[in-house]
């Protein structure tokens, strides 16, 4: 490939590869607006349920009309009543978080501070609360086409099957790149990273962090910077 400016989240050049980094955030949670969109060929946010070409809105998913109003209440009923009886030792707020593609669930809200949020990470490692409550959620609404994926420290994504990261390689198909490199941190079972990194259709890549992501990538796309701090 002779031109390798594209090599950051969800861009590429047309005829070669594509380094795929599909988030589950919505992006104007984690970026100023439109810098990304812009900048790059694709983004893929919430699981790729929201798609941008080119800074384009292509599509975009809206989880309420493809559940209804009735299971989306029972959905998030539940889960309201689920964490007013969990005792943890802080809780903060936005517990629940809708979005257009899922809903992100967070025992200890997602306003907590970043030393709070480590604080649970290593309380949901000895206590397993996250991976509990999606076991109820499995058992109160098996059959009814849902999905519980972990992401991040503090909490978990629910969505309808089939709207994993995978979703966003149903748009690839047609563009037909050679290969296809994916890069997550939650990459085992049950993580929101594992399937698109299982898929045949992608390389996958488990890294740590951003700046284990960003060696990875120098190593892979310009191994002649692979040394650079």
């Amino acid at each position: 490939m002779d031109d390798k400016r594209h090599w950051a989240p969800s861009s590429a050049s047309h005829s070669s590869f594509l380094p795929l980094f599909p988030s589950s955030s919505n992006v104007s949670s984690f970026f100023p607006p439109l810098s990304v969109i812009d900048k790059f060929d694709y983004v893929f946010a919430e699981n790729g349920t929201v798609q941008y070409k080119n800074g384009q809105l292509v599509s975009k998913q809206a989880i309420q009309d493809h559940l209804g109003e009735e299971l989306l209440q029972d959905l998030i009923n539940f889960c309201l009543n689920y964490m007013a009886l969990l005792k943890l030792p802080k809780k903060r707020g936005t517990f629940i978080e809708f979005r257009n593609g899922m809903l992100n669930i967070s025992p200890i809200g997602r306003s907590c501070t970043p030393e709070e949020r480590i604080e649970f990470s290593e309380l949901d490692k000895k206590e397993r609360i996250r991976e509990k409550f999606v076991a109820a959620l499995q058992r109160e609404f098996a059959g009814k086409g849902l999905r519980f994926s972990r992401g991040g420290m503090i909490s978990f994504d629910v969505f309808p099957e089939g709207w994993d990261k995978r979703y966003c390689l149903n748009v690839l198909d047609d563009e037909r790149f050679d290969t296809i490199h994916f890069f997550g941190n939650e990459t085992t079972p049950g993580g929101n990273d594992y399937e698109i990194y299982d898929d045949p259709r992608t390389v996958g890549h488990s890294v740590q962090s951003p700046q284990d992501t960003v060696q990875r990538c120098r190593e892979i796309f310009f191994p002649e910077r692979a040394n650079e701090c």
